[in-house]
């Protein structure tokens, strides 16, 4: 995958896509916010925009998929697929991530990960990007779009997110996204 400036309208789209999470987190019946978290909230923490965190190109398929249980955040196993994987350049150095696609889910290719800020600045379980495109590539990567599981707001017990494997733990920061969502509670509740 190769780092390519975004098409037109991307920003735009990038901040109303966030305006419309927030609106259905702060009134949606099944927003996986807490009861108490609702009347307060102002909406989830997001780095600014970056096209540096914006590639396209292709995924490296597997001649068969590798099938195995990935493990969630409520300790269950959900079964799982991994489909290949992807290469992009962080900090002058190649990264890379495996593609998965859950078999009890929607059927779309999906990226957990982890990365420097994990634990400290976003969820410690890790966060999900959606890789989309047409079949076959070639396929967005943007970082901007990196999102915390369903677990992450406070219920754990609702929700089975799969904890992010080994194989795609990076060493680097990935600065793009949305932020920890128990972290920026904190920050905003200290006056940060």
């Amino acid at each position: 995958m190769v780092s390519i400036p975004p098409p037109d309208g991307w920003r735009e789209r990038l901040l109303a896509y966030r305006a419309d999470k927030d609106r259905l987190f702060r009134e949606a019946s099944d927003s996986p916010l807490l009861p108490e978290d609702r009347p307060g909230f102002r909406g989830l923490s997001y780095w600014d925009p970056d096209a540096r965190y914006y590639f396209v190109g292709t995924l490296h398929p597997y001649v068969e998929p590798v099938r195995f249980e990935i493990v969630s955040t409520a300790g269950t196993r959900r079964p799982c697929e991994k489909l290949g994987w992807i290469a992009f350049p962080i900090e002058g150095q190649q990264q890379r991530l495996e593609v998965y696609r859950l078999l009890d889910g929607g059927g779309g290719l999906f990226l957990p990960f982890a990365d420097a800020t994990t634990g400290h600045e976003t969820y410690p379980a890790g966060r999900y990007i959606d890789l989309v495109g047409p079949d076959g590539g070639p396929y967005v990567l943007d970082f901007n779009t990196a999102y915390n599981p369903s677990c992450a707001y406070g219920a754990p017990e609702r929700f089975q997110c799969p904890v992010t494997p080994p194989e795609n733990r990076l060493r680097v920061p990935i600065a793009a996204g949305e932020r920890g969502f128990k972290e920026s509670r904190t920050a905003r509740q200290a006056g940060a």
